[in-house]
């Protein structure tokens, strides 16, 4: 997980007396995770950020559960389920399970409410746009096809520069989004045999405190509710913040993959990873280099995991009729595998250009409308040979 990060000013010890010039408190707030057990950061307010003057429910909704959906393989146009809206309001839920939560988001609007997810960390994929996202640790900017990790419990807002083309996946944990541990040595830091590094994570520049007293709406969600929450202090006025707890972002440009003399498991592609699941990419790299090897994945059956795989971009060796924004479920105990046709295409292939997100569950996902109205109808068939 991301490196020990002090941005402005702190005092020399934690909870002790921090004053401004005119002899108040700064106001101290400890950010922990598990319990005051595990990684935590501290940050210093000008203001209690607990002065809240009003709550109210917040009517959202993300998608209906399918209620009769068959275990089978799908593929859909994410595209269809589009509806416009900001960068929360405009996701659409997809798959889910008790650890994880998947979205896709065409975002169309300006958000100026701040917004805090306060029982998931959220991994935001930005598939097209840029721009910045602003949260009381500071401002990051934010690039196409930046892995967005932001910790439960975080004030935030994202902005973009051009509102004409910006598409998320969303992929909410109800558990620590990780840097996967055999990345990392026993001290924390990553291994030379890593995919990335330290210096390919970009962490956010603490801004000037914003201390205007008003009414702020912040935009609280818990679970699949919501609530609006009235604070009467900007919530980005913090004068310094120290911790291993802050939004960071990486871009999957900056992934290095693995290259085997055979074809290599998706788990040699892993990014992420959480309680019962793991995010993994696929990017351009050369191929396998056995001279009888096979470049296209073998057949096989998922029989501890669902996988979901969101195309980014490029050409997917393993099956034709595939768009930037579609996404394909395998569930569980169904085979799956190339098309017919792709395999013996693979043979020869030295190298591929591809992009993707990749999200294997181990437990079962359920399915929401969405996938009803935006699937494919015959591709549980397409491993029909003509």
């Amino acid at each position: 997980m991301p490196s020990y990060v002090k941005q402005g000013i702190v005092p020399a010890k934690r909870h002790i007396t921090f004053k401004k010039d005119n002899g108040e408190l700064y106001r101290e707030e400890l950010f922990s995770t598990h319990g005051f057990s595990n990684i935590y950061s501290n940050k210093y307010h000008h203001n209690m950020p607990t002065k809240a003057l009003a709550v109210s429910p917040y009517s959202l909704s993300h998608g209906e559960d399918w209620q009769d959906s068959l275990v089978q393989n799908y593929k859909l146009d994410t595209k269809q389920a589009d509806c416009g809206g900001n960068f929360f309001s405009s996701r659409n839920k997809i798959f889910f399970n008790n650890d994880v939560a998947m979205y896709t988001a065409k975002v169309s609007e300006e958000c100026d409410e701040f917004y805090r997810n306060a029982y998931a960390d959220e991994v935001v994929f930005v598939h097209e746009g840029q721009g910045t996202l602003y949260s009381e640790y500071g401002a990051l900017a934010v690039k196409k096809w930046d892995y967005l990790v932001i910790p439960r419990g975080t004030t935030y807002q994202l902005k973009f520069d051009d509102y004409s083309n910006v598409r998320l996946f969303v992929i909410e944990s109800s558990s620590m989004v990780e840097v996967p541990k055999h990345f990392r040595n026993e001290y924390g830091q990553m291994l030379e045999s890593a995919p990335y590094c330290e210096r390919d994570i970009r962490t956010p520049e603490l801004e000037d405190a914003i201390v205007e007293k008003g009414d702020f709406p912040l935009i609280c969600k818990f679970g699949d509710k919501y609530q609006l929450t009235s604070l009467e202090w900007h919530p980005y006025d913090l004068v310094g913040w120290d911790g291993c707890v802050y939004p960071w972002a990486f871009n999957i440009q900056e992934y290095a993959p693995k290259v085997g003399k055979i074809h290599l498991p998706p788990s040699d592609h892993i990014v992420f990873s959480a309680h019962n699941f793991v995010i993994c990419n696929f990017v351009p790299r050369p191929y396998d280099f056995h001279p009888e090897s096979i470049p296209a994945p073998y057949y096989h059956s998922n029989i501890d995991s669902d996988e979901v795989l969101y195309y980014v971009d490029g050409d997917f060796m393993s099956r034709t009729g595939i768009e930037a924004g579609f996404m394909t479920l395998h569930q569980k105990g169904v085979p799956h595998g190339p098309q017919p046709g792709r395999t013996e295409a693979s043979i020869g292939k030295t190298e591929t250009y591809e992009y993707a997100v990749m999200v294997d569950t181990f437990a079962p996902l359920k399915l929401t409308e969405h996938v009803k109205h935006c699937m494919s109808n015959d591709y549980n068939r397409s491993w029909i040979e003509s």
